[in-house]
């Protein structure tokens, strides 16, 4: 590929270890306030006043962007069956559109079919489902190590009502969300030891001394995962074991290897000395937080026994109300890495700016797993689960698998006035993300010099695929919208109409140049060449270039 400028290049692999200066990232959305862009102490955690700069931005101003894949630079939604956490939902990139200043993630009843794999017989089979949402994620696009990620949003759905599970999170690079292949003895370790109980289950442990696909030796690599937040919803009422009730808001992080001895009960709080401690709740006025009881993670079960491992989901729960649902709320998470010896590092979760719950590297000792130090992307998504403020358990007598909403025969296994709640708007105002000036703990890219991600998925590439596909992610689009005017480009700001095709000014990407250029400002990965539709006197070339 010929040298091109670099808002034009495809950011499919980036590779990236920058430290943020005065503005590293050229990943900042020119739609920010100018404000946000001078780096000035930011952080709400006691004693950091270090100077932050903004990295990263998305103020989803400019109305009829699309993220299909290869759509643009910094999201993809996905178009797939979602098969964890006992889903009832497929995910449509039609779902996902920017109007009036604010992305809208929505949630609507629309029937999809499609091939299921039975992990049993192993055999495909046709399957439906009867929700249709979206997830956006930047894998393999824009992810970090370190800081300060905020974003400013409205919940989707009434708050009594159960069933919607509206998300923004992040996720380590080497497991992409709804993969499951690729999250299989991946996700969520954030574990660099050596250590023979977990070296079968954790795929990429800290005993290897051979450097596969790039990786360093006797270095633990894994898939943590920071839940900035979850929201369940549903009718209000006293639940055991907390002073909480619905809606609230959930902050969690999650890691392997997990504790498997004399665990928590579900609903339960856990025995001194079983759990982690020392953790830190922000109680105050008008802040009512708790621990989580009822979510403290997962066993993967796997065959043979010796591959099953435990996740744990270290959690607090935050107080809601109506509010969250009828305007706008700002939820935040600021995330120190871990020293190079996997010591320290923190993670802190505030709403409206009001302390919620910490998470200190000293809390972690139990199972000597860490903070997170993996490269990580975002993600902002609403699922609809069965396990997600529905019935627990499903009442006697009841067809408990039936979903469907109209047939009759379902209704007694659904929240109350369950469909009535469609369809449903996830309004998300901005994203930001801000990192230390000159902080080297905090570094931006997928695939980083000291966490690597970038050959791992290229030699496992099926893994973040699905059926069909040709690669995980396509090229990055810019120009060639069919077009009849000017203003189907966008303007002449952005693009302009030639010969029945979009072609896009500089800065601008994407088929109806309607996203603003993302790139690293250093970048030495390989990329797949962008589809790109240059404007040249007027005159339009659309190719590979």
């Amino acid at each position: 590929m010929r040298h091109l400028g670099k808002w034009k290049r495809a950011l499919i692999g980036t590779i990236v270890g920058g430290i943020v200066g005065i503005t590293q990232s050229s990943w900042v959305d020119p739609d920010t306030p100018a404000a946000e862009k001078v780096p000035q102490r930011r952080a709400l955690t006691p004693g950091d006043d270090r100077h932050y700069g903004l990295v990263f931005s998305d103020e989803f101003e400019i109305d009829g962007r699309m993220f299909n894949d290869g759509y643009d630079p910094r999201w993809t939604a996905i178009n797939k069956n979602d098969y964890t956490n006992k889903a009832l939902h497929f995910y449509s990139s039609e779902n996902a559109k920017t109007k009036n200043g604010v992305l809208t993630i929505l949630t609507e009843q629309k029937e999809n079919s499609y091939k299921a794999f039975d992990e049993t017989k192993k055999t495909f089979y046709a399957d439906k489902k009867y929700i249709q949402s979206a997830m956006l994620q930047s894998w393999n696009k824009f992810c970090f190590v370190g800081g300060i990620i905020e974003f400013r949003a409205k919940l989707p759905g009434d708050p009594k009502i159960g069933g919607l599970w509206p998300a923004l999170w992040m996720l380590g690079n080497l497991a992409r969300a709804t993969y499951v292949g690729s999250s299989d003895y991946m996700w969520p370790y954030s574990y660099n030891r050596c250590d023979t109980r977990t070296r079968i289950s954790q795929e990429i442990d800290a005993c290897a001394k051979v450097n596969h696909y790039g990786m360093q030796a006797y270095t633990g690599r894994g898939a943590p995962e920071i839940d900035i937040i979850e929201a369940m919803q549903g009718e209000a009422g006293k639940l055991p074991s907390t002073y909480i009730q619905r809606p609230y808001q959930s902050t969690s992080l999650q890691i392997a290897p997990g504790v498997e001895i004399d665990r928590p009960i579900l609903g339960k709080r856990p025995h001194e000395g079983h759990w982690y401690e020392d953790l830190d709740y922000g109680n105050s006025t008008n802040v009512t937080v708790d621990l989580n009881p009822f979510f403290y993670g997962v066993t993967l079960v796997h065959k043979p026994k010796q591959y099953t491992y435990q996740a744990d989901a270290i959690s607090a729960n935050l107080q809601l109300n109506d509010t969250h649902y009828n305007s706008m709320h700002l939820y935040r998470v600021e995330w120190e890495p871990p020293a190079e010896d996997g010591s320290g590092g923190y993670l802190r979760w505030y709403t409206d700016e009001k302390f919620v719950f910490g998470i200190n590297g000293d809390s972690l000792s139990i199972m000597q797993s860490e903070i997170p130090s993996e490269p990580m992307y975002l993600l902002m998504n609403t699922a609809v689960s069965s396990s997600w403020g529905f019935p627990a358990p499903c009442p006697d007598n009841c067809e408990c698998e039936c979903f469907e909403c109209g047939n009759p025969a379902c209704q007694c296994a659904l929240p109350t006035d369950y469909c009535s709640n469609f369809p449903a708007s996830f309004d998300i105002d901005y994203v930001r993300v801000y990192q230390a000036v000159n902080e080297s703990r905090h570094i931006l890219g997928c695939s980083p010099e000291s966490r690597p991600t970038e050959k791992w998925i290229e030699g496992h590439a099926q893994r973040y695929m699905e059926e069909g596909d040709k690669a995980p992610l396509r090229p990055l689009q810019t120009g060639g919208m069919p077009c009849e005017k000017d203003r189907d480009c966008g303007g002449k700001l952005h693009g302009i109409c030639v010969s029945g095709r979009c072609a896009c000014e500089d800065g601008y990407t994407g088929p109806s140049c309607l996203a603003h250029a993302g790139f690293y400002d250093e970048d030495t990965g390989a990329h797949p060449e962008p589809f790109l539709c240059k404007l040249t006197n007027r005159h339009h070339a659309c190719s590979p270039v």
